[in-house]
């Protein structure tokens, strides 16, 4: 047995992200834009779900994330650690410019699609195996009729997808999800435990740089073009 969709969310915006910071596992909290993007997600995943389970990072900005979706849906929210953020270790904190000035040979193989070795840091395969590994467990605790949602964060929710794809964690096909933005996983009804990627980075429909920049208090349109349901 297991969920008939699990949607992947990623939180909304923090202070490290509108200074273009590298998070990490530091625990920075939402900043108000991104509890307004919390805020009208929820609403968005609300109108085309009705999540049997909420599962959050343990980390506060993916917490508060989701708990505006339990909030809203009355969903059971729980939480997990294995969809925390990876680890980048001494470079968390800094922006780009800094670990290119201060780290430039390892700068030179991050950019270069190549994996420096990183005092703390955990590799995109640790990180693709426990995140997968996750989703597999809360999903298959579920019944075919049913949706879970995943709250987690940027680079854990893309190498999750790649391992919930049986892709290797090397694979660099997938951009990356806006804040408060969400990818919808199937179940393959071919191979039992397979799933495949039906949506990618969803959410309401407004340009980006609204949306980053976030008009508190605002609703924003519905998107048609993610008019799907699960």
């Amino acid at each position: 047995m297991t969920a008939r969709a699990v949607v992947l969310w990623r939180h909304g915006r923090t202070a490290y992200n509108a200074e273009g910071r590298m998070q990490g596992q530091i625990d920075i909290p939402l900043d108000d834009v991104g509890r307004w993007q919390a805020a009208q997600g929820a609403q968005h995943i609300a109108q085309r779900h009705r999540p049997a389970t909420i599962v959050a990072s343990d980390l506060g900005r993916a917490f508060a994330t989701a708990s505006a979706l339990a909030d809203l849906t009355g969903a059971a929210l729980h939480v997990d650690a294995r969809l925390r953020e990876r680890s980048f270790g001494a470079w968390e904190g800094c922006t780009l410019a800094e670990i290119r000035e201060r780290w430039p040979e390892d700068y030179a193989l991050w950019r270069g699609r190549e994996e420096p070795l990183r005092t703390g840091a955990e590799t995109r395969t640790e990180v693709a195996d426990r995140v997968s590994a996750a989703v597999r467990e809360h999903a298959e605790a579920l019944g075919d009729d049913e949706t879970i949602v995943a709250v987690s964060h940027g680079a854990a929710i893309t190498l999750g997808i790649a391992g919930l794809l049986g892709l290797d964690a090397s694979w660099r096909g997938m951009g990356g999800l806006h804040n408060a933005h969400w990818s919808l996983l199937r179940p393959s009804g071919r191979h039992p435990g397979t799933w495949y990627l039906e949506s990618h980075n969803l959410g309401p429909a407004v340009a980006v740089d609204d949306w980053n920049s976030g008009l508190p208090g605002e609703a924003l349109p519905s998107s048609t073009a993610d008019a799907w349901r699960a």
